[in-house]
């Protein structure tokens, strides 16, 4: 008998945590740039002893950061739990973590069987730029009304056409998305803008931050976040924000799949 049929096909959900200033962002691409994928599928192939084929709940730019990013892979091999979690960290490099595995059914995808991702935008406010926080936030020297950013981003609530906010290589088909959370708060000179939503079109948290910016300089008022959403023309917001400061904050599935939940502490650890 063959080993795949002693040993049947199991998917596995992995939760990872990665600072993605060092990698051409998520997606495999060419051989020379190193990517966040590659550098996983590397280190779980190594552990199941077989090429391991990823996917993930959400693909971040180059230098987008992930405190729990989902992905799942089907492997015949057995492995314990601790086996999959100690032996891919063994072979990642330290910026890379996974943080869990969990064994799953069948009709788990850690992308499609999503129902929500959530994202935090950090920004350090304040003028002079940080060593430690180079890239870990995004610099901004002029001072900003986080006030009035807040008034802005709630006209996003609810179910809306997003194509204001759209990058122009977005291959997504619709250019509706219903966003849950919309929140921007001040801590010392560091801004926490917060955006959960059904998912996201390609740089669209992004552009809102560069239309935030200026709002929150004084040169737009609030209710002009409602005209550049109501207008669905991006060229008439503002710049796409830097990646640095962009964080995929978590990932939200139905119950029945009793994934491991961000806790309080550990989303406040990030700002």
């Amino acid at each position: 008998m063959t080993d795949s049929i002693n040993n049947p096909s199991k998917r596995i959900a992995i939760g990872l945590e990665y600072d993605g200033s060092n990698y051409h962002g998520w997606q495999s691409q060419e051989a020379h740039l190193i990517t966040v994928q590659n550098e996983v599928e590397t280190a779980f192939s190594k552990v199941a002893d077989q090429p391991i084929r990823i996917y993930c709940a959400g693909r971040t730019d180059v230098g987008v950061h992930a405190v729990n990013q989902v992905i799942h892979f089907d492997t015949d091999k057995k492995r314990t739990i601790d086996a999959w979690v100690l032996g891919a960290n063994s072979y990642l490099k330290k910026d890379i973590r996974v943080k869990w595995a969990q064994e799953m059914p069948s009709d788990f995808h850690a992308r499609f069987s999503a129902i929500a991702r959530h994202y935090r935008y950090i920004i350090h406010n304040s003028k002079q730029q940080s060593a430690l926080l180079r890239n870990r936030a995004c610099w901004y020297p002029w001072q900003l009304d986080a006030n009035a950013m807040d008034k802005a981003i709630a006209y996003l609530l609810g179910e809306h056409d997003f194509s204001a906010f759209r990058a122009s290589s977005c291959q997504s088909l619709s250019t509706n998305r219903c966003v849950h959370i919309a929140q921007v708060t001040r801590y010392e000179d560091c801004i926490s803008i917060e955006i959960k939503a059904n998912a996201f079109l390609h740089h669209m948290v992004r552009n809102i931050v560069g239309a935030l910016f200026l709002i929150g300089r004084g040169e737009k008022q609030p209710i002009w976040m409602k005209e550049l959403l109501d207008g669905r023309d991006r060229t008439q917001g503002g710049v796409t924000a830097k990646a640095n400061g962009l964080y995929l904050l978590a990932v939200t599935y139905r119950s029945e799949y009793s994934l491991p939940q961000m806790t309080t502490s550990h989303m406040r650890a990030v700002f």
